[in-house]
């Protein structure tokens, strides 16, 4: 067991000492949400100040966009929007990326949606805007309550949402946005898994008809790029992110996103740590499996019989002792690991406490179930060998392949869902977000059963097993005729 932790705390902290992040200068801090929590923001905004009651309403005609091929093709540029494009009208806390905001927007691919603090997102109607067929948006502020609108004709108009912001200024900026994250492609790789491609895009929404009411008269529309903007080769030489007024129209074109972080926008997740739990699984694993077939050494040749108190006796101890070097382990790797990354420059996800503790926790309990897993099959296949072998095809060699982009997402989903390797999903801290674009796959760290139920489909094949290894053994003190089990 001291093995076993000290592969989980090598193999976990030697990787985050040698990761390094550097930056031509002093690397700009990750932007945070108000909660905390790590959020892209990145969007071209022409705004101006409104003060506690107002609102804004805008005609939106038309919204477009391009995508770039990355090398070899990097040359060819195409028309064309990713499903979470965005453009529309949006008050926002001053332009500090991560403040507070609430946005109405047409989408690339999902209509209306009105989003708000970067991981509330709405729906509307669905659709595209064009001249023939415009829409109509409208945010209202009252003080700390912001509610969308939306209107085919600029007559009638439907609810779409109402955000609460609490802690707003008296004076907020309002005024038309644009953004498009990087369109994700994915290549095929192994026996049928993917890797991911990012291809870089630019949206943009044309205005007309844009009312203002209760804004200060005085200090008129200003342009700014929330993030850096206007850096690739694209914007230099092609076209510019930025905002175009003339002959009663406005364009805002920009690239980015705005929303909760995703695998790389939020930074490494704290799971990330953990690169040496399957090794120190498998140590685990050969001590189960030989701690239940040991003989009694006084008596050489005849194993110790073994009875259901027996085994209850050996199970409890291998597991309790395997639980406590887990939470040592973990505990030491996860904030040690975490500490060095950020030393080292790296953003590192941030987590809540309570769900800091789901994760050490939850991750030592594990092994644990995995060792009275390893020690039921002791029993009922009487072979050592075979015991170790079929604990490590089932636990550890369905979480190992599908850790790599090896398989098909489906077939990987389904492996973490039906055997026992579901029980990973302990360590995840990664939250799927259907308005961010990213690879929810196994494979880049998601697994396909909250932590939870993970678990619980690991915990059932642990009590099914031992119930049929009781089942088969005699209560303690009658004879077994057997002679222990060979190793």
């Amino acid at each position: 067991m001291a093995a076993a932790a000290l592969v989980v705390i090598a193999l976990g902290l030697l990787p985050a000492f040698g990761n390094h992040t550097s930056c031509d200068g002093p690397c700009p801090p990750e932007p945070t949400g108000p909660d905390g929590s790590r959020v892209n923001d990145q969007f071209y905004f022409l705004h101006r100040d409104l003060g506690e009651n107002g609102s804004i309403t805008v005609r939106m005609t038309s919204m477009s966009g391009t995508i770039t091929y990355p090398p070899p093709d990097h040359d060819r540029i195409v028309p064309g929007l990713v499903p979470w494009a965005k453009a529309g009208i949006i008050i926002k806390d001053g332009l500090r990326q991560g403040s507070s905001y609430a946005a109405l927007m047409l989408t690339g691919g999902h209509g209306v949606r009105m989003q708000y603090d970067y991981r509330h997102d709405i729906a509307g109607s669905g659709g595209r805007a064009s001249a023939g067929s415009p829409r109509w948006l409208r945010l209202t502020r009252s003080v700390d309550t912001i509610t969308g609108y939306e209107s085919a004709d600029g007559g009638r108009w439907t609810k779409v949402g109402t955000a609460q912001l609490s802690g707003l200024p008296e004076t907020v900026q309002v005024g038309l946005f644009a953004t498009s994250p990087g369109d994700l492609t994915l290549r095929p790789a192994g026996l049928g898994g993917a890797t991911e491609e990012v291809r870089f895009t630019q949206a943009g929404g044309t205005f007309d008809q844009v009312v203002l009411k209760n804004a200060p008269s005085t200090g008129g529309w200003r342009s700014d790029a929330v993030g850096e903007m206007n850096r690739t080769d694209w914007e230099k030489y092609h076209k510019a992110s930025g905002a175009v007024q003339g002959k009663g129209t406005i364009s805002v074109t920009g690239t980015g996103d705005i929303g909760p972080g995703g695998t790389e926008g939020g930074g490494r997740p704290v799971e990330r740590t953990l690169g040496g739990l399957v090794l120190g699984v498998i140590v685990v694993l050969v001590v189960a499996v030989r701690f239940v077939a040991s003989e009694d050494r006084h008596e050489p040749g005849r194993g110790t019989p073994v009875t259901r108190r027996t085994l209850m006796a050996k199970a409890v101890v291998v597991g309790t002792v395997t639980f406590v070097t887990g939470l040592l382990s973990v505990g030491v790797v996860i904030p040690v690991g975490v500490a060095v990354l950020k030393e080292n420059g790296t953003a590192v996800a941030g987590v809540s406490a309570l769900t800091g503790v789901r994760v050490v926790v939850g991750t030592a309990a594990v092994p644990a179930l995995s060792a009275v897993l390893a020690v039921a099959l002791g029993v009922l296949l009487r072979r050592t060998w075979l015991a170790f072998l079929v604990a490590v095809l089932t636990i550890v060699v369905p979480y190992a392949v599908t850790s790599l982009p090896l398989l098909s997402d489906g077939l990987s989903q389904w492996l973490l869902r039906l055997t026992p390797a579901a029980g990973f999903a302990a360590q995840q801290t990664l939250v799927e977000y259907p308005q961010v674009v990213a690879h929810y796959a196994p494979s880049t760290g998601y697994f396909p059963l909250p932590w939870w139920a993970g678990i619980a489909v690991l915990s059932t094949y642990v009590v099914v097993l031992l119930g049929l290894a009781l089942s088969r053994l005699p209560r303690g003190g009658e004879p077994t005729g057997q002679s222990g089990h060979e190793s």
